[in-house]
């Protein structure tokens, strides 16, 4: 941040401004203190003031005609300009915002609420845990009985927490559409709350103990994850929200790769409050964070369905699609999370809330379907001319799928009616969603036997011929029940069915009606939604219309009503097929923030090697003894050869050792008494760094022109892994050797990774291997002490 006051730098930097211009970047420097969140590269202040400056004085030099000012200006700035630029362009990081928590949106003020009603929950708990352990250890009569008082107050006050959490879940008419008049509401899922996480101390402790290197350059990865975790507390209710849920999540994936080993706990807590319940869990464990972000990101996707406007096919069709993606995220963290701490991770919750999303995904399948009807012109209110024909035959065929389908959804919310009461989830679920799922069960079973009745309607009206309104149709009529019985051949026992049958529809229709009215007015949070009244209202009058003229027409020309009324069910029946959308995290592809530490087969978490360890060889030098001029902590050794020694005159040409993979580069061959074998390098070595560069992520090729590019002095740096033997599982055909006098060191066929394409070379001299096992961990570290049989030979 620009912490320094601005006279003071001008001061500093011999800046000389008019007034105006003065103001001027006192108003830049401002915005740049409010915009620069955190210090991530080195960017002076100097370097803002005199672009700004630079800018401004080009305008009035521009504006006053002088163009020699101008000239000497730019002359004067260019370089501060471009050394600014790059500065700037050096920025490997981008800011991460979620929503502003402060806007003054409905949802977005929800949201605020239940983060602070969280916190109270949290305190309360705790208030009450404190409490109960008092009283279970206390003998004072006294004092257990003022803390039983204090329990029965803190219990009452967690009792209104949670209804006035429950209210605040069952506000679904906040996440609809604007225009969500005279259409039964969705049911989305509120956010988790978590609390803040500083990842800053344990990775950089992390990186510095086990990685060994310094935690100052991964300053900005660090900062960049938190950032985006801070950002995910707060997302976007929008494709925007996704991206960054998939972001972080992606994140999480190389975050636990990278920090988090299976053998021990990293000092990290993940904190996370329950979206039904508010009580807060914490675990230490990269799966919670997981799965809780997933949880989010099924959330926000049943609220972006609840939003979508389903008043038009393209509305209905990405509501559906919201819905499918939100049910398969949750199965998702069904099949891959256990042992959940909260209840909505529970596996019954998820079983529940799968279940739910399926249902109202079809539930704006059936709506298309009756939107495609209407628009069609086949099912308007009242003037429609149904005549004998394909027209008459796809209006009763509609009828029967609208009926079919409406079945289906009674059928679906009457299981999950079942299963949420049988395990005890109703418990936990907000009011509002445990009165919604048998209101809906019963509003479409009304609506199944609505639909069953206009298709008995059709079917009559298409064998009398034209008529030139649905409401003139109506079975109840004598005449065209005669009608009917004298074109179809069909007795009066069978007309006068068709009558029994569409009574008995009607009167079903209207129970049902009746009954969805009941239970809104029996739950205190359904009574209160004017949108879910006015549908079932609607609904509910256009059966008694129908029913009313059946009756009237029926009395009118004298119909027998007095049949044998059998219970009628419409059989559910559905022409869509629904399919879980699972989680495509491939979309949403991220970068590893830590790609410096090496490849993350190799350098992660849950492999262990040694310290790493500098060896300089040089050939041409009568000198052994140990080097400590190298920057490395651990021990460095230099050894050399006389050069007037007959006897290893060929082994001078060379440093004797042999390398293959790729990324990184494994020490695959030494041969003994050599410049490597006396340095300390071994067998399955790690090559780390040469001459001072960073080669973990170098190809084959690129270690050995850089270890050719040497000369006569090598300076690299080798690690040890601990825990595998990246040598022995693998043998593949040759190597070409360093000893060569051509080459100063070996490179064998191109090969990958090292975990799975490292080459065994051949030896191209019997004694090469002679004593030694290539690539054994249990060989022991590197003694720079240790006697060697070669060096009496040799001095």
């Amino acid at each position: 941040m620009l912490s320094a006051p601005l006279d003071t730098l001008i001061k500093e930097e011999n800046f000389v401004f008019s007034s105006e211009l003065f103001c001027f970047v006192r108003f830049i420097f401002a915005i740049c203190n409010r915009q620069i969140v955190r210090k991530r590269s080195e960017i002076k202040c100097c370097d803002f003031i005199i672009i700004i400056s630079t800018s401004v004085l080009k305008m009035n030099t521009i504006k006053t005609g002088t163009r020699k000012a101008l000239e000497e200006n730019e002359t004067a700035t260019v370089h501060e300009e471009n050394d600014a630029d790059r500065q700037l362009r050096g920025l490997s990081f981008s800011f991460v915002r979620g929503s502003d928590p402060r806007a003054a949106t409905c949802r977005g003020k929800l949201q605020s609420r239940r983060c602070k009603l969280n916190q109270e929950i949290n305190k309360e708990l705790r208030l009450r845990a404190g409490a109960e352990n008092l009283y279970k250890v206390t003998t004072n009569r006294k004092l257990r009985d003022t803390v039983a008082l204090e329990l029965s107050f803190v219990n009452s006050n967690l009792q209104l927490l949670k209804e006035k959490l429950a209210e605040m879940n069952s506000s679904v008419e906040i996440y609809q559409n604007e225009s969500h008049d005279g259409v039964i509401p969705m049911i989305p899922l509120g956010l988790k709350e978590t609390k803040e996480i500083n990842f800053m101390e344990p990775f950089s402790d992390f990186i510095l103990e086990h990685y060994s290197e310094e935690s100052s350059i991964y300053m900005d990865a660090i900062a960049d994850i938190t950032d985006t975790r801070q950002a995910c507390k707060t997302p976007s209710r929008d494709l925007l929200g996704v991206a960054l849920l998939f972001r972080y999540y992606n994140l999480l994936y190389y975050v636990e790769r990278r920090f988090f080993p299976p053998d021990r706990k990293l000092g990290v807590y993940f904190e996370w409050y329950d979206s039904l319940t508010g009580v807060p869990s914490c675990q230490r464990t990269i799966a919670f964070e997981k799965a809780c972000i997933l949880f989010n990101l099924g959330a926000i996707y049943t609220q972006i369905g609840a939003r979508h406007d389903r008043s038009t096919d393209r509305g209905l069709d990405s509501a559906v699609d919201s819905f499918l993606r939100a049910a398969g995220i949750f199965r998702h963290i069904y099949d891959t999370f256990t042992n959940a701490p909260s209840m909505d991770l529970k596996p019954h919750v998820l079983d529940v809330l799968v279940s739910l999303m399926l249902s109202q995904a079809r539930e704006c399948l059936f709506e298309k379907l009756k939107l495609q009807s209407e628009s069609s012109g086949l099912t308007g209110s009242s003037l429609v001319i149904i005549s004998a024909g394909p027209q008459s035959t796809e209006l009763a065929q509609l009828f029967r799928d609208l009926g079919g389908e409406a079945a289906q959804l009674s059928l679906e919310y009457n299981e999950m009616h079942k299963n949420i009461q049988v395990n005890d989830t109703h418990t936990y679920l907000p009011e509002c969603w445990a009165g919604l799922v048998p209101l809906k069960a019963e509003l479409y079973r009304a609506l199944a036997h609505h639909y069953e009745a206009r298709s008995i309607d059709v079917k009559v009206a298409s064998k009398i011929g034209p008529v030139t309104s649905l409401k003139d149709s109506f079975v109840g009529n004598s005449r065209e029940a005669l009608c009917v019985t004298q074109c179809s051949g069909e007795s009066n026992e069978d007309s006068a069915s068709f009558i029994a049958i569409k009574h008995t529809h009607l009167r079903e229709a209207l129970a049902s009606y009746e009954e969805a009215q009941r239970l809104q007015r029996m739950c205190r949070f359904l009574k209160n939604k004017t949108s879910l009244t006015q549908a079932i209202k609607e609904a509910n009058y256009q059966a008694q219309e129908e029913y009313e003229n059946f009756r009237i027409r029926a009395s009118a020309n004298k119909v027998d009503e007095s049949y044998d009324l059998v219970e009628r069910v419409v059989e559910a029946s559905s022409k869509f097929t629904l399919t879980l959308t699972g989680p495509d995290f491939t979309s949403y592809k991220v970068e590893d923030p830590f790609k410096r530490l090496g490849p993350i087969a190799i350098f992660s978490a849950r492999r262990h090697w040694t310290a790493p360890r500098c060896v300089r060889l040089q050939k041409g030098s009568a000198i052994c003894h140990d080097f400590s001029a190298c920057p490395c902590d651990t021990v460095t050794t230099r050894v050399a050869h006389e050069k007037d020694c007959r006897q290893y005159k060929e082994e001078i040409e060379n440093f004797g050792f042999q390398v293959s993979g790729d990324s990184p580069v494994i020490i695959a061959h030494v041969e003994i008494n050599s410049l490597a074998d006396l340095g300390g390098i071994k067998e399955g070595d790690f090559v780390v760094e040469i001459e001072g560069m960073d080669v973990k992520w170098f190809s084959h090729q690129q270690v050995v022109h850089l270890i050719q590019s040497c000369g006569s002095v090598l300076e690299l740096k080798v690690i040890t892994p601990m825990d595998r033997n990246y040598l022995k599982p693998l043998s593949s055909k040759g190597s070409i050797s360093t000893l060569s006098a051509a080459s100063s060191s070996g490179f064998s066929s191109d090969s990958s990774s090292p975990t799975n394409t490292t080459t065994k070379p051949e030896p191209l001299m019997k004694t090469s291997t002679k004593g030694r096992f290539v690539g054994s961990v249990s060989s022991g570290f590197w003694n720079p002490f240790r006697r060697t049989p070669s060096i009496a030979k040799i001095f």
